[in-house]
């Protein structure tokens, strides 16, 4: 087992869990893994806590931006999950840093795309909270977890360098044209919650930025194309009012949504098991132009395992 694989296994984000459960006084008895991606996500629902531990260093200023956005989501009333009161946040295991919040039992109907579309228009219309958010930057994003690439191939690496390089000017370009607002940057029906009195609420803020609205429509029919589930975007489109495929930049906006789709699993590659293949295989794909063969989430993986 390497380093890494020791690292940001299963079994040491269980360790530094029961770590942070005996700083908030709380058993871990119960904890249920719910994610195990860039973040490893456990519910203790005796707590009525969920802890998220991020499962790599270069984005420890994404938690510390979540812990914020959690504080101004409580004030303005967004549509979202809460953070744990009373607890200081980040919290820090070492050199881990995790957010606690409100454990939300989920209840039927799980939300559609058309509750995804309803949040967002919500979630748009909050205005930009009282403090920096990071600007819209995909392809520094995909960059930052190419430099967190143990176990990547060095050509992997070089087509993927190249393919930022490619679409760093057109996405800047589109960027500059629209008036900058408050971003999801992972909308998607995963990223939703109903709670017991029906509401719909969003939840994992780590892609929270500042820039155009029109990213958080383009999950739904991308994934579509890659993972093979239909009818979600049509729900999207008319929930929220748009339809993000007739937009001009669709096309170069779905692109840099696969460039992140891959780049995700990046930094997991040593560590999360069946990863590396799904990488392997989204990125031929890709590579050869192939758009019937079905990709699988990460998530999944991590569960099946």
């Amino acid at each position: 087992m390497t380093g890494t694989e020791g690292r940001f296994s299963e079994a040491a984000m269980r360790r530094t869990l029961a770590n942070l459960a005996q700083e908030l006084h709380v058993s871990d008895a119960d904890a249920r893994l719910l994610r195990l991606t860039n973040n490893a996500v456990f519910a203790l629902p005796a707590a009525d806590l969920v802890v998220r531990i991020t499962r790599t260093h270069r984005l420890h200023a994404r938690v510390r931006k979540v812990a914020a956005l959690g504080a101004w989501f409580e004030q303005v009333d967004a549509p979202t999950i809460r953070l744990a009161g009373d607890i200081e946040q980040p919290l820090a295991d070492g050199d881990l840093l995790a957010t606690v919040w409100r454990y939300v039992e989920p209840h039927e109907p799980s939300p559609d795309a058309g509750d995804l579309g309803v949040a967002l228009r919500t979630f748009h219309d909050l205005g930009l909270p009282p403090f920096e958010l990071p600007a819209w930057d995909p392809i520094g994003d995909a960059r930052s977890r190419l430099d967190d690439a143990e176990g990547l191939a060095g050509s992997d690496r070089d087509y993927l360098l190249a393919w930022c390089d490619r679409i760093e000017p057109r996405l800047q370009d589109f960027a500059s044209q629209v008036n900058p607002g408050l971003v999801h940057g992972d909308a998607h029906e995963g990223n939703l919650l109903r709670d017991e009195f029906g509401r719909v609420l969003m939840c994992d803020f780590d892609a929270t930025c500042i820039g155009p609205w029109q990213v958080d429509l383009v999950p739904a029919p991308a994934n579509e194309g890659r993972f093979g589930a239909t009818g979600g975007h049509d729900k999207l489109a008319a929930a929220y009012g748009y339809d993000i495929t007739q937009d001009p930049s669709w096309d170069l906006l779905r692109e840099a949504r696969e460039l992140k789709m891959i780049a995700a699993a990046v930094p997991l590659l040593a560590s999360a098991p069946g990863v590396a293949d799904e990488f392997r295989l989204r990125l031929d794909t890709v590579r050869n132009g192939d758009t019937a063969t079905r990709w699988t989430a990460f998530g999944d993986l991590s569960r099946r395992s």
